[in-house]
């Protein structure tokens, strides 16, 4: 698009430019990423002005700038950044006739579950999707400007922490094919109950099209707030299910001894074996969830089956399983933790340590639960030890300290550390051959550092779990 051709979508006049200069590449918003011809966008944040790195993006080999104010190189000056870059990711896609976008969205699993999609979806066309969780206001206008006339599915994970956000970016990318994976607890601080936080993510679905436009959506029979989403929307709607009634199931689930489900994936009267390489039994859902993705959009079962089977763990600090040199395994869960994907993992380290190996669990305080973070980290520490744990090493503050008041009494050894420095010295003496360590939090707590240094500091890792 020329500079001529963004400001007539998103408003505002170009800068120390001329008008046909062309952005052929994405629209980033971090200066230290921008892509030769891409756009860079300044935002001005409480602690770093954005503003401040428009020449160092050019000088990069940036196009332009989207910017607040004039920043002396070719820019597109507007009033309001993160409206307009929205507003230039909805042209893009507007642009994209022959695109299927898909939205992703849940409580826990969205990421886990676009990261499968991402994988499976290329059998059959040029598939762009999220890195990382990039699923905000910001992440997903990025993802947006990736795809190009010939990307045939664009997979958009999208996040929420109230109501409307959800809706806010539909409005940026809206799906033909939408995923709700479950409704749990995360950011339960924020929504102030379950119910805002179905309320939420629902959204999704209201934003598809009716059935006979195209509309699919895929809802998971296993969560009954979930399922109820079928009322708020007029597109085909697939149900996934391990547990209950679904058109798409999964029967005969099976864990191999490092922790890592087999399935039968069945529907409308197929059925194909499924082999995952991803490890915990809460993996056997999120591949089930891309799994009926695919075959709503018509793909043969078999081969549905076989590129499920072969997906790995692609975003840093899920469920990333690395054995060391000296035979400690490492179970790198570290960015994010949510009530019911803490749980998950705990059952994962439970499976994966088996009978002869000690399970470790390293556990940073969980993030905005509000008035229910007492409760649920306490919940969490008797987990750990109701899976006879080993060894918890809990991190943190008042709520680690719930971990550890969760977790006593048993026989389950309990250590608090005040900050992730304190851990790794304990964490280096501690650690004995074959123990198998889980390290989860919230990212806001930092163990994704941790969980790096862990996997790294003994030596050469001789191989992925």
């Amino acid at each position: 698009m020329t500079l001529q051709e963004i400001t007539a979508v998103v408003g505002g006049a170009v800068h120390d430019a001329a008008q046909d200069v062309t952005v052929t590449a994405p629209v980033m918003f971090d200066s230290r990423r921008v892509e030769p011809g891409g756009m860079y966008v300044a935002l001005a944040g409480e602690r770093v002005d954005g503003h401040d790195y428009a020449a160092q993006a050019i000088e990069a080999g940036a196009a332009a700038v989207l910017a607040s104010r004039p920043v002396g190189v070719p820019a597109v000056v507007v009033e309001d950044v993160p409206a307009a870059y929205g507003r230039l990711a909805r042209a893009v896609v507007d642009r994209l006739p022959q695109t299927t976008v898909i939205g992703v969205t849940g409580s826990v699993g969205k990421t886990s579950t676009k990261d499968i999609l991402a994988q499976v979806l290329p059998r059959w066309g040029e598939t762009v999707a999220n890195r990382a969780s990039n699923n905000n206001e910001l992440g997903l206008p990025y993802t947006v400007t990736r795809a190009t006339v010939d990307t045939r599915y664009l997979v958009l994970e999208m996040g929420a922490r109230g109501i409307g956000h959800v809706a806010y970016l539909t409005g940026i990318a809206p799906p033909a094919v939408s995923i709700v994976t479950r409704v749990g607890h995360a950011h339960l601080g924020e929504f102030g109950s379950v119910a805002n936080i179905a309320q939420a993510k629902g959204e999704i679905v209201e934003a598809l099209p009716a059935a006979q436009d195209g509309g699919l959506a895929v809802l998971n029979a296993d969560d009954e707030l979930v399922a109820a989403m079928a009322s708020r929307t007029n597109a085909r709607v697939l149900t996934y299910g391990v547990e209950n009634p679904a058109d798409v199931r999964a029967e005969n689930v099976t864990l191999d001894e490092l922790g890592r489900a087999g399935f039968r994936l069945v529907h409308d009267g197929q059925a194909a074996e499924v082999r995952l390489r991803l490890y915990g039994l809460h993996q056997a859902s999120n591949a089930l969830a891309a799994a009926t993705v695919a075959l709503g959009l018509g793909h043969p079962i078999e081969a549905v089956a076989e590129a499920v089977s072969q997906a790995e763990a692609v975003s840093p600090g899920r469920m990333q399983v690395t054995t060391r040199a000296d035979g400690v395994t490492i179970i790198n869960d570290a960015y994010n933790a949510a009530p019911d994907a803490m749980r998950a993992a705990i059952r994962a380290l439970h499976t994966m340590s088996g009978d002869n190996k000690r399970a470790v669990a390293v556990l940073g305080e969980m993030a905005e639960l509000g008035e229910h973070a007492t409760e649920v980290h306490r919940e969490i520490g008797q987990q750990v030890a109701e899976i006879g744990a080993g060894w918890l090493v809990a991190i943190g503050g008042t709520n680690a300290d719930q971990y550890a008041a969760g977790a006593a009494g048993s026989a389950t050894a309990v250590d608090r550390t005040a900050d992730v420095a304190e851990a790794w010295n304990m964490l280096s003496d501690g650690l004995r051959p074959g123990d198998v360590v889980l390290v989860k939090a919230s990212n806001s707590a930092g163990l994704l550092a941790l969980a790096d240094k862990l996997i790294e500091e003994p030596g050469t890792v001789t191989a992925q779990a």
